[in-house]
Parts: C-alpha cells; structure tokens; sequence
C-alpha cells in the first residue's frame, strides 16, 4: 500500500514544511501560464457547469423520475473527478497520480455515458443539459492533459514503467500549493458542488419515503 511505512506517513504529517510554490500572476512564461490557467481557470470553472446540471435535475424534478439512483451516480461521478483532483493539488505528481487520473478520467467517461441513459428512460434530458454534460465530460480530461503538459517528464517516466519505487508511492508535494489558494478552493466546491448534490440526495431520498408512506 502506498501509505505502508512510517517514513511515507512522517513526510505527509509535514507536508507544508516545504516553501510554498509561487504561482505568479504577471510573468508570461508558458509554464506560468499553464498552472495559472489550471489553478485559476479549469479547475474552479468547474463548478459552474456542476451547478448548471444541479439547477437542471431540479428543474425536471429529479426526485419524482429516476430519483436517488440517478443521484448516486451522480455522487458516484463527483468522487471520480475528487479524487483525482485531491491528488493532483496535495501530492508530488508521478506515474502514480497520473495513473489514477488517467483511470479516474476513463471511469468518468464510462459513468456519465450509463448516467445518461439512466436518466432518459424516466426524465427529459433537454438539450441545455446535455450541452452541459458535454463541459463535464470535458474538464476532467482537460486538467489531466494540463497537469501532463506540467510534468512531461513525469509522463515519459510512466510510459517505461516507472525508474523506481518512488514513483508508485503517494508522496507531499516537495512545493505544497498555498494554503489560502486551498482554503478559497475547498470553499468554492463545498459551496458550488457538495451542498448542491447533498440536497438533490436529500429531496431524491425524502421522496422516496413519501411515496413509500402512501
């Protein structure tokens, strides 16, 4: 396991020892512009077509049609692109974490195609919401190909496999991401992602109970 010896844990449990990374926002270097783009645009725009879809599922009153399923999975799909992102923020990026977002991004695709065809056997899918589908199918493949354009050599390394141990273990970032660019982020997808969804679940569930109790 990748948390296995006590060496790995002691690095994690000091994480933020290390000097911030810099992401500064006037320089026009392509790296600069890269991460700023990924920090700043991709991965906070996010939320705005994960809200859209929420505001959607209410409009075609979701708990009266496909229900709590069609809800799992669309919690099922938040942690296939949480995960990845968790990673891609807190820890070193190589082979391994590339790996897991490279799966995670096949295992979104797969999902949302069965969302899909789940909610259109009960609920209209109109073509706004398919449109914003299209946004959430596509961002996760966009942070992971803007995260390989960051780290390529990370990418060569995993085409040969791995140079070693290291590279298949979950390791701290040796420069962690500021901790206020964290907090605002982690402000923002519980604001614009969790809450929304926890209450789709909630209405789908209090639903359910309803038309049980009938």
């Amino acid at each position: 396991m990748v948390f296995a010896d006590a060496s790995l844990m002691r690095r994690w449990r000091h994480w933020r020892q290390g000097r911030d990374l810099s992401v500064p926002l006037q320089t026009t270097s392509v790296e600069d512009a890269t991460r700023r783009f990924l920090l700043y645009g991709v991965i906070p725009l996010w939320v705005a077509p994960a809200v859209s879809d929420w505001w959607m599922h209410k409009r075609t009153r979701i708990e009266h049609t496909s229900g709590a399923k069609e809800s799992a999975v669309h919690a099922l799909m938040m942690t296939e692109a949480g995960i990845p992102v968790a990673m891609g923020l807190l820890a070193k990026i190589n082979p391994l974490v590339l790996s897991v977002m490279g799966g995670a991004a096949l295992a979104h695709g797969a999902t949302a195609l069965y969302d899909v065809n789940l909610a259109t056997q009960d609920r209209e899918v109109r073509p706004v919401e398919q449109h914003i589908h299209s946004f959430l199918e596509v961002l996760p493949l966009s942070a992971m190909a803007f995260t390989a354009c960051l780290h390529a050599d990370e990418v060569r390394a995993l085409l040969r496999g791995g140079r070693g141990a290291e590279d298949w273990r979950l390791l701290p970032k040796d420069r962690p991401l500021p901790a206020k660019y964290l907090a605002a982020l982690g402000v923002v997808i519980g604001a614009g992602v969790i809450l929304p969804y926890a209450e789709e679940m909630t209405r789908c569930l209090r639903a359910r109970r309803g038309a049980g109790a009938r």
